[in-house]
């Protein structure tokens, strides 16, 4: 299995370089790296060994090692008190801090550029108009796929807000967590860090629980709010007048079964 594309990045930020400047040591395009970094393309051999001289790394390392999780797991970061890099976008009139939103079709990328103010920097971002979130808060919003999360439907937008301190995960609340797996998961979550993992459930029954390692974690993010497109159908989700005839008519049932029969011609 292939770790090129999070390796690379993973030795840029290293060396701490932006995209551009990794582009100007190796000599190719910006564009290049981005692609390399996401796994949208793969460098020539002769590229790869530039990469190699660079970092002064083995190819056989670059390319079958994953150098990310060397000590992820002894090191897990669970009370955020070492450096995490949270890239914030700020608008430019009164820098205020915007909230970030990463769509599906950025989700597979953002496992790779979560912590790359170039990639983060280039999906949308808007400010939250909604009073009943604090401003002092970092926010973003994820969509997310597939119905595990039902009755949140799939394509639906969840409004998150970052959580440092991973001890603070409350039990049978929902989360977004970016993990080193699966990338951006969406689920409800109990908290075992004692026992250095995360139980997820899903609310839909079909699907199972499963835990994750905390070192396989590499950011929280609390479930706030839901923005979905989907508008209710009747016919699937019952409503109180169709709840209310429903029991009318269990009631009317449960009176029938408890009236004695009525005697029969002939019995006294």
């Amino acid at each position: 299995m292939s770790h090129l594309n999070t390796n690379i990045r993973y030795l840029r930020k290293q060396k701490n370089l932006t995209q551009e400047q990794l582009a100007q040591q190796i000599g190719i395009k910006r564009a290049m790296v981005g692609a390399y970094e996401e796994g949208r393309a793969e460098p020539k051999l002769t590229t790869l060994q530039h990469f190699c001289q660079f970092f002064k790394i083995r190819m056989d390392q670059l390319v079958l090692r994953d150098l990310t999780t060397q000590k992820a797991e002894a090191e897990a970061d669970i009370e955020g008190q070492k450096l995490r890099i949270l890239p914030v976008m700020v608008s430019k009139d009164d820098d205020k801090e915007l909230a970030t939103m990463v769509p599906v079709k950025a989700s597979a990328g953002y496992l790779n550029g979560y912590g790359d103010a170039d990639f983060v920097g280039a999906l949308p971002r808007f400010a939250l108009p909604f009073p009943e979130l604090p401003q002092d808060r970092t926010y973003r919003m994820f969509q997310i796929r597939g119905d595990s999360m039902l009755p949140v439907p799939p394509g639906a937008y969840i409004i998150s807000e970052y959580v440092q301190d991973w001890h603070n995960i409350r039990n049978e609340e929902c989360y977004i967590l970016i993990t080193r797996d699966e990338g951006v998961v969406y689920k409800r979550v109990i908290n075992n860090m004692n026992e250095g993992q995360l139980l997820l459930k899903s609310d839909n029954p079909d699907y199972e629980a499963y835990t994750v390692p905390v070192g396989r974690i590499v950011e929280v993010w609390k479930a706030v709010g839901v923005i979905s497109f989907e508008l209710p159908n009747p016919e699937r989700q019952p409503g109180l007048p169709q709840i209310t005839s429903l029991l009318a008519e269990l009631k009317k049932d449960v009176e029938m079964l408890k009236s004695p029969p009525a005697p029969q011609r002939g019995e006294s």
